[in-house]
């Protein structure tokens, strides 16, 4: 009767042995982790939380250089906000704009990035490098390559440069006569707001392709991750291309609109080439405008926030997530 006691006391307790090595396995993964994100963390807590801290100090204060050297900081309270609104006659208006072209610019981004990774997931030849042309303009537009590319005076020249072609007019201009587009929606008895949507994307052609190589690959991902089986049971059923893009693919990936429509947002407020980032940065560069500029930057980033928090909320409503039970 002991023996058998014994036994079973050897069980519990190596069983509990057992329990409590994974226990510490998890917790020295945990300790791992946080090793490894240390850096970014301390990074985060010595450099980056005081310069937001001083920013949003200096929005509220106005500098006076002291005659002795150094600078003091008064406080004014909203007037930086109040100047930047009221007084300044460029920023409202820049940033009014800038919100028109996300606008324009976000569904032409996301559709045409989830069109080309649709394509790429077929079973064409030579995808494997149709996936690397897609993504280079990613590559030529980041770091060192774009500051590079925009010093580039060959390039800079060329942009102006025109091709006579001895009719008077440049061959850019024929090309545009021959696809007019407005004439072509007009015929077709379009409303004007439509007809300057379309006209936009075409003029801004080149910079949707540029910036949809990210959302390219996050929708492509998702696209690979869809079961196969599941567009065979729709073939068997019967089910065309389109009923199967609309019933399968495009609620299997809604989850990656929704990524690739904050990923998008973002992008394009906080891009080197957004007008109301160029404008603050002028700002700034201007003599006793870092005051005004705090002031600017943290507006836009309260309108920022807002459109993220609204166009994810409106998003999550669409949102198909698959159960895996």
């Amino acid at each position: 009767m002991n023996a058998s006691k014994s036994k079973n006391d050897d069980i519990f307790t190596g069983s509990s042995k057992k329990r409590k090595r994974g226990a510490s396995l998890d917790v020295r993964k945990a300790r791992a982790g946080w090793w490894f994100v240390m850096p970014f963390i301390i990074g985060i807590v010595i450099l980056y939380i005081p310069i937001v801290f001083d920013s949003i100090k200096y929005s509220f204060h106005e500098i006076k250089i002291l005659t002795g050297g150094g600078f003091k900081l008064n406080w004014v309270g909203l007037k930086n906000y109040s100047d930047a609104l009221f007084v300044d006659p460029t920023y409202v208006q820049t940033l009014v704009t800038g919100i028109k072209q996300l606008i324009v610019d976000i569904p032409a981004i996301v559709i045409f990035a989830l069109f080309v990774a649709i394509l790429l997931n077929g079973k064409i030849a030579g995808r494997a490098a149709f996936r690397a042309i897609f993504f280079i303009p990613v590559l030529l537009t980041t770091g060192l390559i774009a500051d590079i590319d925009n010093q580039n005076i060959l390039a800079t020249a060329m942009e102006g440069a025109e091709i006579d072609t001895g009719t008077g007019e440049s061959a850019v201009a024929q090309i545009v006569s021959v696809m007019d587009v407005q004439a072509l929606f007009s015929n077709m008895m379009v409303g004007t707001e439509l007809v300057e949507y379309v006209v936009n994307l075409v003029n801004n052609i080149f910079n949707i392709i540029n910036r949809s190589g990210v959302q390219m690959m996050i929708f492509l991902a998702g696209l690979q991750s869809i079961s196969p089986a599941i567009y065979e049971s729709c073939s068997i059923d019967g089910a065309s291309g389109w009923e199967t893009f609309w019933k399968i693919t495009l609620p299997m990936v809604s989850p990656m609109i929704l990524v690739n429509t904050v990923y998008t947002v973002i992008d394009s407020f906080t891009s080197s080439s957004n007008r109301v980032m160029s404008y603050i940065s002028s700002v700034y560069a201007s003599s006793s405008g870092q005051v005004l500029s705090s002031a600017m930057s943290w507006m836009y980033f309260l309108i920022v926030m807002i459109i993220i928090a609204a166009v994810a909320g409106l998003l999550s409503l669409f949102v198909f997530y698959q159960r895996r039970d």
